[in-house]
């Protein structure tokens, strides 16, 4: 069944679905996802746990596109400003230090019961690792058709571990969590000098 005949079964209206993610995401922050239940989301929301089941089949589910709710609206591969520096910069330039920090947080949190949870690590590589991929291949790809970087550059494979594990890494190594300002030096530092692409 598609997304839009669950939505019109269930009758959840896009207003009443961002309530149920925000508060998805407060119980993640709260409790971690182990112990988070489909009993605490249908408390916190007053739904039922029938509807919640019906809509998204289960927590693995329903926590992972949550997280993808909530992250921010643009698409990594619409960014277009005609240089790979500019696109990576306008990136960051929607980012917002407090939501990252919340994000971290919940990266560090998910990666541990990953390792624990093949149905969460499903969801969250089908729903979010898979498409972002795809979208930064949009931007490098663009950045190889205007020749800043070669097509056979060994970098191009590594552009989400690099970014990623910045984000990630920045609170275990400086305790503190990432920042637009020091994601914004990592590319110019590491990321576009790995990719043989202008810095300037």
């Amino acid at each position: 069944m598609t997304e839009v005949a669950t939505a019109r079964r269930s009758r959840i209206t896009p207003e009443r679905e961002a309530e149920l993610y925000a508060a998805v995401l407060d119980l993640l922050r709260e409790v971690g996802y182990d112990a988070l239940t489909m009993d605490a989301v249908a408390a916190r929301t007053r739904s039922s746990k029938a509807t919640l089941y019906r809509q998204w089949g289960g927590k693995a589910e329903l926590v992972v596109k949550a997280i993808r709710h909530n992250k921010p609206g643009r698409d990594i591969g619409e960014v277009d400003t005609g240089s790979l520096r500019g696109d990576f910069h306008a990136l960051m330039a929607h980012a917002d230090d407090a939501e990252m920090a919340q994000s971290s947080a919940l990266m560090r949190g998910l990666a541990m019961a990953m390792h624990a949870n093949p149905d969460l690590h499903r969801e969250f590589r089908g729903q979010i690792v898979e498409p972002e991929i795809v979208e930064f291949r949009r931007v490098l790809q663009r950045a190889v058709d205007r020749g800043e970087v070669r097509p056979d550059c060994p970098a191009l494979d590594f552009v989400v571990h690099m970014m990623l594990g910045a984000f990630v890494t920045c609170t275990i190594l400086d305790e503190r969590p990432p920042t637009r300002a020091f994601l914004t030096s990592y590319i110019d530092a590491v990321v576009l000098p790995a990719l043989g692409a202008p810095v300037h």
